[in-house]
């Protein structure tokens, strides 16, 4: 399961907790998925952060978007473990169709650079409060990114650099809200090492195979994913 998450995020970059969230949400609680994703995307990210490098001036350049959704992470964990279950997968599967969807055929406008701090506050706070419902806010982010125009190394850094920052405050309101529990907390530190294999392989892949086939495919997995969760919250 993690070294499948490992591999997809190594390969694109993106999309390990909405492997991870989305595989494992069609057979166990959803409350307790997000907790187990926890630890292994602080730090499949921070290892993703440390390879591509520069992250002093990737944090120069996205602070805003990494302080607001930082907050507005947090704050919106501590609603997450009052949300029922089928509520919840509801959610999840609603938020990986649109991160499908929107990957798959929404090319947004160009964001001039005088407009660049609004575009990292509203991306940063939809990215927050989706993250803390559901452990997933690369939607925002990947909108964000693709409007201003950023290529794949930044993109590569960028979002494994923000994507860490936000797994510390998802981290401490998982556990100020009980759902990071003591036995949840270690299983999730277990499924580091997986994760990083995984990484590894898909770092392998990227150099041989064609990303947009694979993304192609990676991101119709993730559509039937989403819907198969929306059709088990409402049937």
């Amino acid at each position: 399961m993690f070294v499948l998450a490992g591999t997809i995020k190594g390969t694109v970059g993106i999309g390990l907790p909405t492997a991870a969230v989305g595989i494992l949400a069609q057979f166990i609680d959803p409350h307790l998925a997000l907790a187990l994703v926890v630890f292994p995307i602080m730090t499949g990210n921070a290892w993703q952060a440390y390879r591509a490098g520069g992250m002093l001036a990737t944090l120069k350049r996205y602070w805003i978007f990494a302080l607001v959704s930082m907050v507005a992470l947090w704050l919106s964990t501590f609603v997450t473990a009052a949300i029922s279950t089928d509520t919840l997968i509801t959610v999840l599967g609603g938020v990986i169709v649109i991160f499908a969807v929107t990957s798959l055929a929404f090319t947004p406008p160009v964001i001039p650079d005088r407009f660049d701090r609004l575009a990292q506050i509203i991306a940063g706070v939809l990215a927050g409060i989706m993250g803390g419902f559901t452990a997933i806010w690369a939607p925002p982010m990947v909108i964000y990114f693709i409007a201003r125009r950023v290529d794949k190394d930044e993109f590569v850094r960028a979002s494994g650099l923000l994507i860490f920052l936000g797994s510390l405050p998802l981290c401490l309101g998982f556990w100020q809200s009980g759902l990071l529990t003591g036995p949840n907390a270690l299983i999730s530190l277990m499924m580091i090492v997986p994760t990083l294999l995984g990484f590894t392989f898909g770092e392998i892949l990227r150099r041989r195979l064609n990303d947009n086939r694979f993304r192609t495919a990676v991101l119709l997995i993730f559509l039937a994913m989403g819907l198969n969760l929306i059709r088990k919250a409402l049937f």
